[in-house]
């Protein structure tokens, strides 16, 4: 039994066994080896040790039982092998970022099992299939069904599947595409020809070409109302970006112009790293040393995605629930005061704290409710810790009591200022929900909450910035006081 054979065999022993107590005697025999031998070999192989791979997997298993109804933090400690709640509570806090107690879909991370592959891989033939697995808009026999308004419907629909089916896919796809961009491998005299075809012409000339078959079918859908007003404006910054009229940061227009000019630019690694950046993953939201000109594509993608499909998404997500009313707003600079910790999660501990910034009425800065105000210190919610802090918006500068903390907003960024974290913007969208309680606070089938989801879904379906993670932040409002539901989301946008 070889190497490969014998580390599959001892992950697929794991696999089975992460609910019992086991030790790594009993895994190495799966490969017939010593452990210190085994133990070594594996570390070499997947790049973490034995015992960092059982907790990942535990710890990444028991956010997922924590998010069905009804479970206990103890009967998930005990399942997965931790001898007390607390000492579960502190590894868990340290994978995920949060407490067990707080655990939300779409801020846990998820490791899933190992599997070893073994490729070989041409830098010819793979950049060719790479440009190939794009889900590309294909209009053969949608082109002719918009001669009514019920024809048009069904057209329209047909295009929200396509859009489906390219966010389901193209995220992974840019993601090989920044890989392949920094392979220096790649980059030799002997490529570089056929790689400024492949990137050029292959994918952002293929991209402007779907872009303008796109923008010609919605024109003529535009008349019987089916179109989202948002996608016109996706397809503008998307095609901006292709064509290097619209890059907003200067570092990858700059890069972009250098390509253009001379493809042969792409042989300095510097270049290359602007262009690539780093992979986001196929949601778009992992942290990265460098955002390159390809995120920037994936993200442009992702919006005429969103603007096609996300109103449908949005309609059907609202069930037991409405959105009574939506819209953005943009205050003048504030600052938040609050409280953190989870002895706030007695409500009478709250109301207390929160009667100390109700005597605070020279401060009062306009938008005065109680608030649960989350973020993550401007790091992406792969990497950064959730925070979740009750208070309420204050005046720019006001003093915060003792036993509170503070954070700054103001309204704007400034010129090319993309420094995380503070001071956080004071524009967002705020949606007001009503309907049954239970519903609007439901995690069921979404990635955080129904709250959450519904306002962020507005937001990507209208086509406006949420400024993740720099300035990324969310809050849900208590219009009728702490000591009662929450019917109100705050979300963090840039316009």
């Amino acid at each position: 039994m070889n190497w490969i054979q014998c580390l599959s065999k001892a992950i697929q022993y794991i696999e089975t066994r992460l609910t019992e107590d086991i030790n790594i005697d009993e895994i190495s025999s799966q490969s017939y080896t010593s452990s210190s031998h085994f133990q070594l070999v594996f570390h070499l192989v997947m790049g973490l040790t034995v015992g960092e791979y059982i907790r990942n997997r535990r710890l990444s298993l028991a956010a997922q039982d924590l998010l069905q109804p009804n479970s206990k933090i103890i009967d998930v400690a005990m399942k997965y092998q931790y001898d007390t709640q607390e000492s579960f509570s502190k590894a868990f806090m340290r994978f995920h970022g949060v407490p067990p107690s707080k655990v939300r879909r779409g801020f846990i991370k998820l490791f899933h099992p190992l599997n070893i592959h073994i490729t070989v891989q041409g830098g010819f033939d793979m950049s060719r299939k790479l440009i190939e697995d794009f889900v590309l808009l294909d209009l053969t026999g949608i082109e002719k069904e918009q001669k009514d308004e019920e024809q048009s419907v069904e057209a329209y629909k047909k295009l929200m599947n396509w859009a489906g089916q390219a966010r389901g896919r193209n995220p992974s796809v840019f993601d090989a595409l920044t890989e392949w961009v920094l392979d220096d491998s790649n980059w030799t005299d002997e490529y570089l020809e056929e790689n400024e075809w492949i990137f050029m012409q292959g994918v952002l000339g293929r991209f402007r070409e779907q872009n303008a078959k796109l923008r010609a079918f919605l024109k003529e859908l535009e008349p019987f109302g089916v179109v989202n007003p948002a996608v016109f404006k996706a397809l503008d910054n998307f095609d901006g970006a292709l064509t290097g009229n619209h890059i907003p940061v200067d570092m990858h227009r700059e890069a972009f112009a250098k390509i253009s000019a001379d493809f042969s630019a792409m042989k300095d690694r510097g270049v290359r790293k602007i262009i690539a950046g780093n992979k986001t993953g196929p949601a778009g939201t992992d942290s990265v040393d460098v955002f390159g000109y390809i995120n920037f594509l994936k993200d442009c993608d992702a919006g005429v995605q969103w603007a096609l499909f996300m109103p449908d998404v949005v309609k059907n997500q609202q069930k037991g629930f409405a959105v009574d009313s939506f819209e953005y707003r943009k205050m003048p600079a504030m600052r938040f005061i609050g409280f953190e910790g989870e002895e706030f999660d007695d409500v009478k501990r709250r109301v207390e704290m929160m009667n100390e910034l109700n005597a605070m009425q020279e401060y009062k800065s306009g938008f005065d409710y109680d608030l649960l105000f989350m973020h993550h210190y401007g790091l992406g919610v792969d990497v950064g810790a959730w925070h979740g802090v009750w208070g309420r918006f204050m005046k720019a500068g006001a003093p915060a009591p003792e036993g509170f903390i503070s954070f700054d907003f103001a309204p704007d960024r400034n010129i090319n200022d993309f420094i995380a974290g503070l001071p956080y913007f004071s524009q967002f969208a705020i949606a007001t929900f009503s309907g049954d309680m239970h519903a609007m606070h439901s995690r069921e089938g979404f990635d955080s909450d129904a709250m959450y989801d519904v306002t962020r879904n507005i937001i990507l379906g209208e086509g406006v910035m949420i400024p993740y993670p720099d300035k990324y932040w969310t809050a849900e409002v208590f219009f009728d006081g702490c000591d009662q539901w929450s019917t109100g989301f705050l979300f963090s946008v840039e316009k």
